[in-house]
């Protein structure tokens, strides 16, 4: 069987929201990591070294991947 989760390894300034932006390309879909990893305090910073379980959603939870030109100008 084939486990459907990843892990990563925080590093100095990682957050919950740019985990999400990463792995699944949308920084509101945090609460899934923060699920997968209930021993991990909820703190805005991460300290760096903690091994987090990034669980892989699926495509429909995810969504399409917008341009650049879909994006706000914010966001390109």
């Amino acid at each position: 069987m084939i486990a459907l989760v990843q892990e990563h390894i925080t590093v100095d300034g990682d957050r919950w929201d740019l985990l999400a932006w990463e792995y699944y390309g949308d920084p509101t879909l945090y609460e899934p990591i923060i699920a997968a990893n209930p021993e991990v305090q909820i703190e805005p910073v991460l300290p760096a070294g903690i091994r987090l379980i990034i669980p892989v959603l699926e495509e429909s939870l995810v969504g399409d991947i917008a341009t650049s030109e879909e994006l706000p100008p914010w966001k390109q």
